[in-house]
């Protein structure tokens, strides 16, 4: 079965008139290359595609401006970072006139990470993050599926939960051992895949790195460098706070969530529905879940995403910020979502243009003046993209 993930094509048919150079980030296996197939579908013209993982297509690009200097068309560079010394000749053929050819490039790994991109591109690239499947590929009826199994399409698409489970924990193996150490990690795979786990637990939580240090046994400076590589190769999300000059005392460390559902369960040794629904995090495991559904419905980038606590009690799960709206969201696993004094201090505060509390129901129905509940299976029909 293959999913078709046409907000994505829509999204890089719209950018690639605009710029000579477009990279789709996500995590590995997360569907880049189907997706970079699917998407050279539309366009008209030749393709040239190298996979940098193929000795082959490595070898033919040992020059790498006598290759790609007379290409046409488009041109997808699969895992460009594996070699960021391509960056710099991606800018002299960017700036081309006329164009001949434009770039599609497929990485792995954060901007910052691959600061080379940044530093020669600059101007010249897009970028388009590729999370996980989400509600409107996959369908409404199939929330508890995505949910348990999480958005990698192989996870997903397993032939029962048995196999998405042995495959998520083949995948964190692989990703420990060969995939960070690719990217120019030097931390040994035990001590990752041990932080990994260890992190799991911590999360939907305001990051805590003395307590993380203290548990880990390492000084706080290294758990967060674990933190940010993780983040750096997306498979961990930081939720970065929102503070403004106010009266209030504002937390201001970020909150931290594993960036897919089924990575999660895995790392916590959840294999089934039965043992999620009995877990202790079982509520934050939701939490993530719906709102990683909820930024991909809006299209919001992770620049656009925050959260917002104070040291008073009040917080508000999501913040959305596009140029002067700014769209509130909380996230209750519950069947009865109430109104708290918190969403009122932060609809005040933050001048919000409306707050959803985003549950697993059913209906939407107003709670108070720009205050709604919204079922999570109503979030196609009822949430609007930005």
């Amino acid at each position: 079965m293959l999913i078709e993930r046409t907000h994505h094509i829509h999204q890089l048919l719209d950018v690639l008139h605009d710029y000579p150079v477009v990279a789709i980030l996500g995590a590995r296996q997360v569907g880049k290359t189907t997706l970079s197939r699917q998407f050279v579908q539309h366009l008209p013209g030749p393709v040239t595609v190298f996979d940098l993982e193929d000795p082959r297509h490595l070898e033919r690009l040992d020059d790498p401006m006598l290759e790609l200097e007379p290409l046409e068309g488009i041109v997808v560079l699969d895992e460009i970072q594996l070699r960021p010394e391509l960056f710099p000749v991606l800018r002299v053929l960017a700036d081309r006139r006329p164009l001949p050819a434009r770039f599609l490039v497929l990485g792995s790994a954060s901007p910052d990470l691959l600061r080379q991109s940044s530093e020669s591109l600059a101007g010249r690239i897009h970028y388009h993050h590729l999370g996980g499947l989400s509600l409107d590929e996959v369908g409404i009826d199939c929330i508890p599926v995505l949910w348990q199994r999480g958005g990698f399409p192989a996870s997903y698409l397993a032939r029962s939960d048995a196999a998405s489970f042995r495959w998520r924990r083949d995948f964190i193996q692989t990703f420990v051992q060969r995939d960070l150490p690719q990217l120019g990690v030097q931390i040994p795979s035990l001590t990752l895949w041990r932080f990994w786990s260890m992190i799991a637990h911590y999360h939907g939580q305001v990051w805590n790195g003395a307590e993380l240090a203290r548990a880990f046994g390492v000084g706080e400076t290294t758990v967060k460098r674990y933190r940010d590589l993780l983040t750096a190769a997306l498979v961990l999300r930081q939720l970065q706070p929102w503070h403004e000059n106010l009266s209030k005392r504002q937390v201001r460390s970020p909150k931290v969530y594993l960036a897919d559902s089924g990575l999660l369960h895995s790392l916590l040794d959840v294999a089934t529905m039965a043992d999620l629904e009995r877990h202790p995090k079982v509520g934050a495991s939701w939490e993530g879940f719906a709102l990683h559904q909820v930024t991909a419905r809006l299209g919001a980038e992770p620049e656009q995403c925050f959260f917002w606590a104070t040291h008073a009690g009040a917080e508000l799960d999501l913040l959305v910020v596009q140029g002067s709206r700014r769209l509130g969201f909380e996230f209750k696993r519950t069947s009865t979502p109430r109104r708290r004094k918190s969403m009122y201090v932060a609809m005040a505060d933050l001048g919000l243009e409306r707050l959803d509390v985003i549950y697993p129901g059913e209906e939407t129905f107003p709670m108070a003046e720009k205050i709604r509940a919204v079922g999570l299976s109503r979030l196609l029909t009822d949430v609007e993209p930005l």
